[in-house]
């Protein structure tokens, strides 16, 4: 019986794959025989991630690059596109984050959460495009239940997220024709998170936050990696457009209570 789940020969795309979530989706996909590009800002994050990937499997590559610098993200992607051959399976998961009310923010401080999230995304997307794989190819965002359920002290995360979501949808209609998929996996609370630690800082709030699951427990990175793994197989040929919460039914009216603790 075909391995529907086995991605030799394949290549992924992960921007912001050297830490947290993307990270631990790399992982994943390196688990089951793809050929890695990870990218982000930092070039130490950017060694560190593929010397963790290489020790899965030999085949990672990596660049640094800010998602918000389209010339940064094609210098970056191009040669290694020549090398390896089209991108099957692209995920964007690029994210900022803090904790503000929104007329406390500076117009700079909501500025740079938008472009890092939806700018980002955009320019990821419109510089990639040229070399997804013309046969067919998956193309996974990642966003946040701050996309659709309103949040104190995250006005600038809500308005990005949402985009993020929108431009999904859109480029799902518009490449479809291409034979390109996108879709959308939106994450709970997961744990080890740099989002997690910045969004429930104390043991209480961790703990009010964990409660607030109807399953009972935090994610992990690898719930996540699991979902993409699944849309960017076979089975999931006639899925895109979908945004797909990943969060133990987290979004059902947990979230309320996180800003609480």
């Amino acid at each position: 019986m075909q391995d529907l789940f086995n991605f030799e020969g394949k290549n992924v795309f992960i921007m912001g794959g050297t830490s947290g979530i993307n990270l631990g989706i790399a992982e994943c996909f390196s688990e089951r025989g793809a050929t890695m590009i990870v990218a982000s800002r930092s070039e130490d994050k950017v060694a560190a991630a593929v010397a963790q990937l290489e020790r899965i499997a030999p085949r990672a590559f990596g660049f640094a690059a800010d998602a918000r610098d389209s010339a940064a993200v094609e210098a970056g992607l191009a040669p290694l596109v020549k090398e390896l051959g089209a991108i099957d399976i692209m995920i964007v998961g690029q994210a900022g984050n803090f904790k503000a009310e929104a007329m406390e923010m500076s117009p700079n401080a909501f500025k740079s959460v938008v472009d890092i999230d939806l700018l980002g995304t955009f320019n990821v997307m419109r510089v990639a495009n040229q070399y997804l794989n013309k046969k067919g190819a998956s193309v996974i965002n990642i966003s946040a239940p701050q996309a659709y359920i309103p949040l104190v002290q995250q006005a600038h995360v809500c308005a990005a997220k949402a985009g993020v979501e929108m431009l999904t949808k859109v480029l799902a209609m518009e490449l479809g024709s291409k034979n390109i998929r996108v879709n959308a996996i939106v994450p709970g609370p997961i744990t080890g998170t740099e989002g997690m630690a910045r969004l429930a800082p104390t043991e209480e709030a961790k703990e009010n936050t964990r409660k607030s699951v109807p399953l009972q427990r935090y994610g992990t990175t690898r719930d996540i990696g699991n979902c993409a793994i699944f849309l960017a197989s076979p089975l999931a040929d006639y899925i895109s457009g979908a945004i797909i919460p990943v969060d133990g039914g987290w979004s059902l009216g947990g979230l309320s209570q996180l800003m609480s603790g």
